[in-house]
């Protein structure tokens, strides 16, 4: 029988029954990850934040900004007695940057009184010294310095330096250009302009001000653009230092950030400090202007310190766009933002009403000479760098701030550009087939030791291209013979003066090759029997070929290397007619020697280097060493002297050259006239010149026609001094016939040749045949 299913009942309800308890829902995992979640945004911020304070830090750890090097000219100094007319005294203070001012107030200021000026000089430190500013009297009469007197000290000076100009600047490879300030170097009135016009809760902050954020954003909102930044000097500093200048959240967030740690590291005299070094003051050509103390001398041509309170507030008003506020063009704007800054000083109780209004009428008076990007003497600067190279690294010289002192005289490069200017303007007026080809190079040392006074590499003294002086290598032609006649004077007992040289054809045959090479002289012909002064002095090349070949080739080589020539050249028989090629610089090498009475000084462009705190760093010392007797050299002068006066110069000095003055030196002519030389020099100073054409055709120009005649120029405006009459002990004078007429000749102890007859010379009368 089936069980029948029972029926399903509904069990009662009841308020008592068992209800089992459900377990609380376990959080923790959910923890963790929102945790986890907080650490994978907070490690990369951490790093984020990490790598910033590490930019910030880099950046202030010693204040490592890019300084350009200063490249000082040698100072004028100032003596009783020496040649100084009110012109050339007013051209150096006006190239100085002094301003005339009878009120003599601040530094940098002088005023003419008939012959005598009044200077308030600069204080400027020295290699050797620091000078200090001084109120000084100079008197001229009669075109020369008659008194210089100390007016503060009541008091004679027998010597004063002016501070050297400024020939040039290497600058950083980003072409900033900036004089570093120390904030207690800052004048008080420019921080207060700085604070009230920029940041006035700037001592209350922490690198951000919350509530100028606020105003800023509510204000950009308003006007659906960005018309304020709400940036704090902090926020500024780093913008300029380490971020783009766009305005976006992308960018001001890092820019707050590295606000709020810079604040943490450093305090708030740091951070102003840095602040006025790095803003930007505006552009000069193509070299930006940062920090008050450039901005001082790029728009009043003076020292931060010496500016007054409405000069002051137009630096402040330049930071905000140096652009739209530029003093010189845009006097309006940068009037009415200057204003504005002294209004808000004003307003902040910084000055008074009766300042405010005296400051605000007064004119802008930015200085009528703008700081110059381009400076005069590139050709010159061609051969400091060359010089500096040698010891410093190329990012020393665009970064560390050197102070560099040269060895320019201004004076000396102004005359130097106007022979060769003028003296070229006029062969070529003279000669229509060199009109506007015709270059040109000129180099002026001291004979003493060896320093460049003067250098122009080109007819364009200011174009920073091809420096011909120091890089255009030609044939030297016969300015090489004096190396040759040197070498046998230096043997008394076989060569004097009135020693007999074949000046007969010659010829010489390649042993290797055949080929054969037969010079011959300017005037194409043979002059026979003649005497080694004669020779010399009109530069006959047949004589100086058969005497060069007696001596030895590499004997003239040696010699060349004792006078200073370093360049390896091969040894040919062209050699003894300059058929070598050098620089005017390494010319002037070579005659430096000579001109020294046998002392060789290797030429220097610089004097001393001193990093920019003014510690020296290097000093450039004359070093002189003594490669030939002083009595073979004194004759060698003598047979120069007789080239100027009575030979190949014959006709240029009796034109230019005083007739008081006993100067030497020698032409040189190349093949075919490409190339026009004159080396020549008085007891002071040396000078070469040289004429030719970049495409090296030829120029027409013998060296007596073209480089004589500037040299010549030069040396009426330079006056030189005569040679030195004094002689050598080993020296004495015999009366005979020089070639010249009956002339009193210089001889050398043991010398026994002056007679006219020497044996040790065979004169030969037929060709005479040389194989090497």
């Amino acid at each position: 029988m089936l069980n029948k299913p029972k029926p399903y009942r509904r069990r009662p309800s009841s308020r008592h029954h068992y209800t089992p308890q459900r377990r609380p829902r376990d959080l923790r995992p959910l923890f963790k990850l929102r945790w986890l979640v907080l650490l994978l945004f907070l490690i990369p911020l951490g790093m984020y934040i990490q790598t910033l304070d590490e930019q910030v830090r880099a950046q202030f750890e010693g204040n490592n900004w890019d300084l350009p090097a200063h490249v000082y000219a040698s100072p004028l100094e100032l003596y009783p007695s020496m040649e100084l007319n009110a012109a050339m005294l007013n051209e150096e203070l006006t190239e100085l940057g002094y301003k005339q001012n009878e009120n003599l107030q601040y530094a940098g200021e002088y005023y003419q009184q008939g012959e005598q000026f009044f200077i308030k000089t600069r204080a400027f430190d020295f290699w050797d010294e620091k000078q200090g500013s001084r109120l000084i009297r100079v008197r001229l009469q009669n075109n020369q310095l008659a008194q210089i007197a100390d007016m503060d000290a009541k008091e004679s000076v027998s010597l004063l330096r002016l501070e050297p100009r400024l020939i040039a600047k290497i600058y950083p490879r980003h072409n900033e250009d900036r004089i570093l300030v120390k904030i207690d170097q800052l004048p008080p009135l420019l921080l207060k302009a700085l604070i009230a016009m920029e940041d006035r809760h700037f001592y209350q902050h922490n690198g951000i001000n919350f509530r100028s954020v606020m105003r800023a954003m509510l204000t950009n909102l308003r006007h659906m653009a960005w018309i304020e930044g709400g940036s704090t000097l902090t926020q500024q500093l780093v913008k300029n230092l380490f971020l783009t200048p766009e305005r976006t959240i992308s960018r001001k967030v890092p820019e707050a950030l590295m606000a709020v740690l810079l604040e943490l590291h450093y305090d708030k005299d740091q951070i102003l400090e840095a602040y006025f070094n790095e803003v930007y003051q505006g552009q000069d050509g193509n070299h930006g202007i940062h920090g008050v103390g450039m901005g001082a001398w790029f728009h009043f041509n003076r020292p931060l310190e010496q500016l007054n309170l409405p000069e002051l507030a137009t630096l402040v008003a330049v930071i905000r766009g140096a652009s739209m506020y530029d003093p010189r063009r845009n006097p309006e704007s940068a009037l009415k933002r200057r204003n504005l800054v002294l209004q808000k000083m004003q307003e902040q109780n910084m000055i008074d009403r009766a300042t405010l209004l005296e400051a605000q009428a007064t004119p802008l008076n930015v200085s009528d000479k703008q700081a110059q990007s381009i400076f005069p003497y590139p050709h010159f600067i061609d051969l400091v760098r060359e010089q500096l190279h040698r010891d410093y690294k190329e990012k020393d010289l665009r970064s560390a701030g050197l102070k560099i002192f040269t060895t320019l005289n201004p004076f000396m490069q102004q005359k130097a550009e106007q022979a060769l200017i003028n003296r070229m303007q006029k062969l070529e007026r003279e000669n229509a087939k060199n009109k506007n080809k015709l270059e040109g190079a000129l180099i002026v040392t001291n004979t003493r030791d060896g320093e460049v006074l003067a250098l122009v590499g080109g007819r364009n003294p200011r174009y920073d291209g091809f420096n011909r002086a120091l890089n255009a290598k030609r044939q030297i032609g016969s300015v090489i013979k004096p190396a040759i006649y040197l070498t046998a004077l230096e043997q008394p007992n076989r060569y004097s003066l009135l020693s007999y040289l074949n000046d007969t054809p010659f010829e010489w045959q390649d042993k290797h090759t055949g080929e054969i090479w037969q010079p011959g002289n300017y005037t194409g012909k043979p002059h026979g029997r003649v005497l080694l002064c004669q020779a010399l002095a009109n530069s006959y090349n047949l004589a100086t070929v058969h005497l060069g070949f007696k001596l030895g080739l590499e004997k003239v080589r040696e010699t060349l290397r004792r006078m200073g020539i370093e360049r390896e050249f091969k040894v040919y028989p062209s050699m003894l007619l300059g058929g070598v090629s050098m620089t005017p610089l390494e010319v002037t090498q070579m005659y430096q020697t000579i001109a020294s009475h046998g002392y060789n000084s290797p030429l220097r462009a610089i004097r001393e280097v001193l990093d920019h705190n003014g510690k020296p760093l290097n000093r450039y010392a004359i070093e002189i060493e003594k490669r030939f007797s002083e009595s073979s050299i004194f004759v060698l002068n003598y047979a120069l002297q007789q080239a100027i006066r009575k030979g190949t110069g014959r006709a240029v000095a009796k034109e230019l050259l005083p007739d008081d003055v006993i100067l030497a030196g020698k032409t040189g002519t190349t093949n075919d006239y490409k190339d026009s030389w004159f080396a020549g020099y008085g007891e002071d100073i040396l000078t070469v010149s040289w004429l030719g054409r970049d495409d090296n055709h030829p120029i027409h120009l013998s060296g007596g026609d073209g480089a004589m005649k500037v040299w010549a120029d030069f040396m009426q405006l330079a006056k030189p001094q005569s040679l030195s009459a004094q002689q050598p002990n080993e020296i004495y004078w015999r009366w005979g016939n020089s070639g010249f007429g009956r002339d009193k000749i210089p001889f050398i102890s043991g010398n026994n040749n002056f007679i006219l007859e020497d044996k040790n010379l065979a004169f030969k009368q037929r060709t005479e045949h040389v194989n090497n």
